[in-house]
């Protein structure tokens, strides 16, 4: 083994000395030693690419023949996260911190330099295999289909990746400078507290845009409400300060960027993605107005189309059951048909027939609780159509006809009136 590894080193010194001395017949004096060193630069970080490229394969080729498997959902979990690279990046960067004392035995004034640029590699490496290890946890339970695990580490996660940020920048630096970590921790204490006080904002920003980016939750030109301010409009500009909107009365409006974390804010970006727009509004009836169905309004009721073949229906049902009731005359006995009911059947058939209702969203007529103004009967369903001034007309039709067409029915609609 010590022969072995005295040959390598033989061998890596006299390409060494055939770099230096072939940049000593080829180049002006005055460029050697800069060619030297680039070229040797260059030779060292070749060797380490190529270890690791060789590494890289040759462990991912043993993991993908033995264990890309469902019975090894542990060796799974750690292929598909890519730790396999972070380790054959290690191991390679561990070949170059000896590679380069017998690349660069004539020039040890570079020793020093080569050994924190490594240092600060294998840091940056390490760093990413730690941060790839939270990920093996996360495959491993998506592929148990633990989703509640899933999202418990998700959001242990991310105060792991910021403590771990932190970490190994002080590590980083430490290596890069050649310090101690005490006085790295030492020189933060004594200042964070005036950081904090005169960049707070910055400080508060420039967290909020890492979260936005990464939560990919708003961009620029996302249209946004903000009830806080009453603010309604798209996003034109995200800096670390200010957050910019323009609001659809043109009007420009500009918030801190950190109350991006701490105020409500309804994306409704998506409904201009889908083009859908949610419809909910009611129409309070008066009560004493609610009735049962009698002859004449039945017929009458039975010229429209869209609830014609719901009337027949329950007209059979009702008179087959009355047929076996006691005092079947009297109206209040068995089931009946009230104008409150026919009403809501035919405005659920009205949605349904209408061109400019997204057929597929969710769609209701219901009754909400009684208050002392009356019934209110909710409609909720979703335009196909999110711009703004088509969204408002499509509403309005909509209400216009329920409106008029409930006076039909003999239905009392509340309005509050000013003595």
């Amino acid at each position: 083994m010590k022969n072995e590894l005295i040959d390598y080193k033989d061998f890596l010194q006299r390409i060494s000395d055939e770099i230096h001395f072939f940049c000593k017949d080829f180049f002006p004096d005055e460029f050697v030693l800069t060619f030297q060193i680039a070229i040797k630069f260059i030779f060292l970080f070749f060797l380490i690419y190529a270890v690791a490229f060789i590494l890289k394969n040759g462990i991912n080729l043993t993991f993908r023949f033995f264990f890309d498997k469902e019975k090894y959902p542990v060796m799974k979990s750690v292929y598909k996260a890519k730790v396999t690279n972070s380790v054959a990046n290690i191991l390679a960067l561990g070949f170059g911190s000896f590679a380069y004392v017998s690349v660069f035995y004539r020039h040890p004034q570079s020793k020093i330099f080569l050994e924190r640029l490594i240092g600060i590699l294998l840091v940056f490496v390490i760093a990413n295999m730690a941060f790839r290890f939270i990920k093996v946890l996360q495959n491993y339970y998506l592929i148990q289909k633990d989703y509640y695990k899933i999202i418990a580490i998700n959001s242990i996660s991310q105060t792991v990746k910021i403590f771990g940020i932190f970490i190994f920048t002080v590590i980083a630096i430490c290596v890069l400078l050649g310090i101690s970590g005490t006085t790295v921790l030492g020189s933060l204490g004594a200042i964070t507290a005036v950081i904090v006080l005169v960049f707070r904002d910055t400080i508060l920003g420039f967290v909020t845009g890492i979260h936005v980016a990464t939560s990919k939750n708003l961009k620029v030109g996302d249209w946004v409400a903000i009830p806080k301010y009453s603010i309604e409009g798209n996003i034109e500009d995200i800096d670390l300060l200010t957050t910019k909107i323009r609001n659809f009365d043109k009007t420009l409006s500009t918030i801190p960027t950190y109350d991006l974390l701490t105020t409500e804010i309804k994306n409704m970006q998506v409904m201009s993605e889908t083009n859908t727009r949610r419809i909910k509004k009611s129409i309070v009836f008066n009560i004493k107005s609610f009735k049962f169905l009698d002859e004449e309004l039945f017929g009458e009721l039975l010229k429209i189309n869209l609830i014609h073949d719901y009337l027949v229906e329950k007209k059979k049902e009702i008179d087959q059951e009355k047929a076996n009731l006691i005092n079947a005359d009297e109206i209040i006995n068995g089931q009946q048909l009230t104008n409150i009911g026919t009403f809501r059947k035919y405005a659920m058939s009205y949605l349904k027939n209408n061109p400019n209702i997204d057929q597929n969203g969710a769609m209701m007529v219901r009754q909400m609780e009684i208050t002392p103004q009356g019934m209110p009967l909710e409609i909720y369903c979703f335009a196909n159509d999110s711009k703004w001034e088509h969204f408002e007309q499509i509403q309005a039709d909509i209400f216009d006809h329920l409106l008029v067409a409930s006076k039909e029915f003999d239905l009392e609609i509340m309005q509050v009136h000013k003595i």
